[in-house]
């Protein structure tokens, strides 16, 4: 478009504007596959493509959507495959589904670091054949085992598919996960003490200047950050280097941290000295602390013990949540965090946790619909669900104490295999991990029976101690199997352990499938894979 200007030609660029919906038209045409509306209003909501406001919708320029997808179509493979090998199986990435997808119903319940989504489990057991794979290693009826059942994935798919399955766990807290996963509700008697826990919880007050405190603060902060980190253009700015973040988020931090300091004097808040070793004293506001208690001798009082554990539950996940930290430190702790922050994850300024109310209604309200929706998928097979060490328990013994019926099954058949994910050699403390909830609930640790702790490191030694747990745990789990088992075990086996491993547990590894692990919630993005090794008998 040519445009006069006192003599003086100018040329202006006429941009072709799409809507959100007619974004994920023309990118599923271009890309030949399809592309939600969603997956548009991503790339704006985190800077990947500039948004233009129209009268009444979002607009993008069509140039810019097809530099971002020119750039990124295809590139991800190629450029995992040049870092990590070519033997990278892309179609185990599942790269097609959304987060709502591998969080589906029950596996969502509660946040678990080290689990691996569901798909992956459904893919190596389940009994239709597709165009990807032609083996079927396990069907309906046959029972699998998980000896480090985690918060109960393999189980949960397991039911779901109508195979029988047993999970074993040294941590007492993982085992009450997954059980109150698999149980099954009087939701009519359930809802009625969600609700009653939510009343009470709702009326407690310990300090009376919280929700004036907090309000204030998030009436000033939403206007310093609609100031200084305007949503989607900061992103974009971000994106093109147009900002030097480390620089800009730390004196804006310092920026609007004295206004928080005025806030906590004005009202008289008392935050926390976190001078206590107690996990619960430690990482929590004095009025979130006090409403914990609160919460939770509320729920004692529940009778039914089903219910009582599911409220548990959602009180231990509504507490994570809580922990004086950064959103950015959530997954693994580092300092206590009392005072407003530029948030890494958010790309602005936010704030601690100063009451669990909001967020146990969240919590509960979304468990509800959780155990409601999986309700509807549940089978008739049996599950056993074990807290007990996996390289001397006597499985047949504790399921014919737990079930008769299970038992009469489980003697006749034998277990047909394995699909679990063992601890990775020195990378994560699994009771640690949930330090809050032994706290709170009072459950025996056990730190000293994990297999291959992050204390312990990635040494020699670790790694010899690492070797000789996992394949004890195999070799007593192999009393207990069929003839022509199956163990499929995921793993990041950067040691080469697993071709030992598998040698003194009398078996041979006959296949191994190398996925790449997308989606990761660290900030380290770099591209990162873990290997399912399929074992079978050595004789």
């Amino acid at each position: 478009m040519r445009l006069q200007h006192n003599g003086v030609k100018i040329m202006q660029e006429i941009k072709t504007l799409f809507t959100i919906n007619e974004a994920s038209h023309w990118a599923s045409d271009f890309l030949k596959r399809d592309i939600s509306a969603s997956s548009i209003s991503y790339l704006v909501q985190y800077g990947r493509v500039r948004k233009y406001n129209g009268d009444r919708s979002t607009l993008i320029d069509a140039d810019d959507l097809k530099k971002y997808y020119e750039s990124y179509q295809g590139l991800r493979e190629i450029n995992w495959k040049k870092r990590l090998g070519n033997d990278l199986n892309w179609s185990l990435s599942f790269d097609h589904l959304r987060e709502k997808d591998t969080t589906k119903h029950v596996h969502r319940l509660h946040p678990y670091k080290g689990k691996f989504i569901p798909q992956l489990v459904q893919y190596f057991i389940d009994n239709h054949k597709d165009d990807f794979k032609d083996d079927v290693y396990f069907k309906t009826g046959d029972i699998i085992l998980d000896p480090f059942s985690g918060s109960g994935t393999t189980l949960v798919q397991a039911h779901e598919m109508g195979i029988h399955s047993i999970g074993i766990d040294i941590s007492h807290f993982n085992c009450m996960i997954t059980e109150t996963k698999l149980n099954s509700y009087d939701f009519v008697l359930l809802e009625c003490e969600v609700n009653k826990i939510k009343r009470s919880i709702a009326g407690y007050e310990t300090d009376l200047n919280i929700t004036a405190f907090e309000n204030e603060l998030l009436a000033r902060m939403a206007d310093f950050n609609n100031k200084y980190f305007p949503g989607s253009e900061y992103k974009y700015k971000l994106q093109k280097k147009q900002i030097a973040e480390d620089k800009y988020a730390t004196e804006k931090e310092k920026e609007f941290v004295k206004i928080y300091n005025e806030l906590v004097k004005k009202y008289s808040i008392e935050l926390n000295h976190f001078s206590s070793n107690r996990f619960l004293d430690k990482w929590y506001i004095k009025n979130v602390r006090k409403e914990i208690d609160f919460a939770f001798a509320q729920i004692k009082k529940i009778k039914d013990v089903k219910n009582k554990k599911i409220l548990a539950v959602i009180l231990s996940r509504t507490i994570r949540s809580c922990r004086a930290t950064t959103h950015s430190d959530l997954a693994t702790l580092k300092e206590p965090q009392v005072t407003t922050y530029y948030c890494w994850k958010h790309k602005k300024i936010c704030k601690p946790i100063y009451s669990i109310k909001s967020w146990f209604d969240r919590y509960a309200t979304d468990t509800l619909y959780r155990l409601k929706t999986f309700a509807k998928l549940k089978t008739s097979s049996y599950y056993a669900v074990i807290p007990a060490d996996s390289r001397t328990i006597d499985i047949f013994k504790v399921i014919e104490k737990q079930n008769k019926n299970f038992y009469e099954v489980l003697k006749k058949q034998k277990i047909k295999g394995i699909f679990s994910s063992p601890p990775y050699v020195g990378q994560i403390d699994y009771h640690e991990q949930h330090a809050y909830a032994y706290d709170l609930f009072g459950f025996e640790r056990r730190d000293g029976l994990e297999i291959g702790p992050l204390y312990k490191g990635q040494g020699v030694e670790a790694r010899a101690s690492y070797v000789e747990g996992i394949s004890k745990v195999l070799l007593n789990s192999s009393k207990f199997f069929a003839d022509d088992f199956n163990v499929f075990l995921v793993a990041n086996d950067k040691y080469n352990l697993y071709p030992l491993i598998a040698e003194q547990s009398g078996m041979k590894i006959v296949n191994q499938f190398k996925r790449p692990v997308l989606n990761r919630t660290e900030r380290d993005k770099s591209p990162y894979s873990e290997i399912i090794f399929h074992l079978k008998d050595k004789k």
